[in-house]
């Protein structure tokens, strides 16, 4: 008999808490659905960010969809969506889309991200890949040309190469190609594609022959799969060799050039939505925790403060005046500028 008691005191307790959290939304007038879509990418970090916020707003509903950077756009500037995951800066032409249909964004970095250059786990020959080597792999008159591991060092076994990589409305992509090929976009057509991420990895941990690409957080999470291959940007300044990826070499940008900030997009008008509103707000308040979590890089302290005023102060517009991927910015540094705030 006392331990059904007890049993009903504690499920009434939990009752009230929610009641409790409910009336507190309700009065706030936090409810309503926040829409995302994008980037695979950011997808992990926005998707933490979403169960943590709706735990503590159970009346928001926040729904995290997968299209690709450039496909989430594609909906964002038609105003279909609140919120755009993205793995590159927003494009001249997804601007123009956005102007042409009267949506303003606000622009807000979220974390560092390196993409990682992978094998199977019994490559035994592919450790480390310059950067010209990756370009002589991935550009377009490779396609037909360049099939075989031999044909990038002589000692390498005369096996196919088996090629996976992101799809072309992926971020990953615009940023792997503007970075390797030196030109947005450009690649061989004759590889497995995917905007999902998971879909690679399943793809080279399955093929001993294979050779891929995406975000370093979903190496980290099948690192038992998959085998890292160390980059080399053959750049004697630095002296350094080649490097793999890791949080302390994205971080400090020694990992180049496949080290990049990522991005959320927000709509304007959303913004003025309370549950957009307080959701951004807790995005960038926990994303130094949450993005650590899921595998990713936190900014700088200072930067995630300067993100907040800037969506505080609605700053609408990009960051990049050429738009599109760029390779080697500072974060922290572009943020400081727009500010006014000085070193």
């Amino acid at each position: 008999m006392r331990t059904t008691i007890q049993l009903l005191i504690f499920v009434s307790a939990l009752a009230l808490l929610g009641c409790g959290r409910s009336r507190e939304d309700a009065l706030e007038g936090l409810s309503g659905t926040v829409k995302v879509d994008g980037s695979s990418t950011v997808y992990p970090i926005t998707e933490a960010v979403a169960e943590e916020f709706q735990r503590e707003h159970p009346n928001v509903r926040v729904t995290v969809g997968i299209s690709g950077t450039g496909g989430g756009f594609q909906k964002f500037t038609r105003g279909e969506t609140d919120i755009n995951d993205a793995s590159r800066p927003i494009k001249a032409s997804e601007i123009a889309a956005a102007e042409q249909n009267k949506i303003e964004f606000i622009e807000l970095p979220v974390a560092y991200d390196g993409i990682a250059v992978v094998v199977h786990p019994k490559n035994t020959w592919a450790q480390s890949l310059t950067v010209a080597e990756l370009k002589r792999i991935w550009e377009p008159a490779a396609q037909g040309n360049i099939t075989r591991w031999n044909q990038i060092r002589y000692e390498w076994p005369s096996r196919e190469i088996h090629l996976f990589g992101a799809g072309v409305d992926s971020g990953t992509y615009d940023y792997f190609t503007e970075a390797i090929v030196g030109e947005e976009g450009s690649s061989r057509g004759d590889f497995t594609s995917s905007e999902d991420d998971n879909v690679l990895v399943q793809g080279v941990a399955q093929d001993e022959n294979a050779l891929g690409f995406f975000g370093y957080a979903y190496y980290e999470e099948n690192k038992d799969k998959l085998k890292l291959v160390a980059l080399d940007d053959e750049n004697p300044k630095d002296g350094e060799g080649p490097i793999h990826p890791a949080p302390e070499t994205i971080s400090n940008g020694t990992y180049q050039p496949l080290s990049r900030p990522i991005f959320i997009y927000v709509k304007r008008d959303a913004a003025e939505r309370p549950e957009v509103q307080r959701f951004i707000e807790f995005y960038l308040q926990n994303a130094p925790m949450l993005v650590r979590e899921v595998g990713y890089v936190p900014l700088p302290e200072r930067a995630y403060q300067l993100a907040l005023e800037r969506f505080q102060k609605r700053q609408k517009g990009s960051m990049f005046a050429a738009g599109g991927s760029q390779v080697g910015v500072s974060i922290e540094e572009l943020l400081r500028k727009e500010s006014g705030e000085r070193e």
